[in-house]
């Protein structure tokens, strides 16, 4: 009896390691110090920050990983661990650093482990932050062959003189709506059983379209940093930033308006995405759990003074991100909802 008759592939670990290490490399940026292969990842912070205050974030996928396993998808899930991270830190205005990465697996397979790692330095490239290192551990008995489970970590920095918190909103601002590129990495656990409900296979198509609906739904997470890189960069003033994840815009926009303020926004000023209407008919879901678990087609919101309105929204769309008024904020009123105008 050795670890490999037990399970555990050691040479093949070795193996994996310097297969993926072109692809760590080429995602690191200047201040990192050393290469991949020591216990700890080490990098210095960017010159000319007179403040710095780090800003973290760790997720994972979610069930996403489950359709993305049973289909073949590893590349997308690697951009969707780094996009659940990063679409979250730069909200506070900060520049990603760095990444790591954690994969368990009941016996590596080196394809697929491959592909997530690639997926992960493509959204370390898309973000511009090093994937600084990672873990991967093989767990025979705890997950079964071939199944893998994914966690994330992001750090970033920003000055704290150029933290955006919420704090300079006010009652008139203009929320701006930058489109997601569907359903992102939330509400999986729904979409899967409405899969199973439906009996779907690879071979269907999404309603109205020739896109393969698997394709569809496993489309990945789309990447904010570069967009909030070029907008803080021309002086756009940012009042606020949201990412909008697991709860939809209902959960997650009131997270960046201080207290005492709330948002009117009109859900007629853009047409849900095919994906989702799919959802909607083919599991009969009713319109306030669509609205309390997916995106419905907004990923991020950014909070602007009204005379910017305009120009935030060129700013997206030359960006290649498409983007409308979503709303406005207002103030909020005793025992008033935070948000008005969504049906939910």
């Amino acid at each position: 009896m050795d670890y490999r008759t037990a399970g555990v592939d050691v040479v093949a670990g070795r193996a994996f390691v310097e297969r993926i290490r072109a692809s760590v490399e080429a995602t690191h940026r200047p201040e990192v110090v050393g290469g991949l292969g020591g216990f700890g990842g080490l990098t210095r912070l960017p010159a000319g920050i007179e403040r710095p205050l780090l800003v973290a974030g760790t997720d994972g996928v979610g069930t996403k990983l489950e359709l993305a396993q049973a289909h073949g998808c590893h590349h997308n899930v690697g951009i969707d661990l780094v996009a659940m991270c990063v679409n979250d830190v730069i909200t506070s205005g900060a520049e990603p650093l760095l990444f790591l990465d954690y994969m368990a697996t009941g016996r590596l397979s080196p394809e697929a482990m491959a592909a997530v790692v690639e997926g992960i330095a493509d959204g370390c490239r898309q973000s511009g932050c090093s994937l600084l290192g990672g873990e991967t551990a093989e767990m025979p008995g705890f997950y079964s062959p071939g199944r893998y489970d994914l966690a994330g970590f992001c750090l970033a920095v920003v000055d704290e003189a150029r933290l955006i918190d919420g704090r300079h909103v006010t009652p008139g601002d203009a929320v701006i709506a930058v489109a997601s590129s569907g359903v992102h990495s939330n509400g999986f656990s729904l979409v899967r059983r409405i899969l199973e409900d439906q009996g779907i296979d690879r071979a269907a198509t999404l309603p109205g379209t020739t896109v393969p609906l698997i394709d569809a739904l496993l489309e990945p997470t789309r990447l904010y940093a570069s967009l909030v890189r070029e907008l803080l960069a021309a002086e756009l003033p940012l009042h606020a930033m949201a990412h909008i994840t697991g709860g939809g815009l209902p959960e997650n926009l009131p997270r960046c308006l201080p207290a005492g303020t709330g948002a009117t926004l009109d859900p007629g000023s853009w047409e849900r995405p095919a994906v989702f209407r799919w959802l909607q008919d083919a599991g009969e879901v009713p319109e306030s759990d669509l609205w309390h678990t997916f995106n419905l087609g907004v990923g991020f919101c950014l909070v602007v003074p009204a005379d910017q309105q305009q120009r935030a929204i060129s700013m997206c769309d030359q960006a290649g991100h498409r983007a409308w008024q979503l709303g406005e904020v207002r103030s909020l009123a005793a025992n008033s909802p935070v948000l008005v105008g969504l049906p939910c």
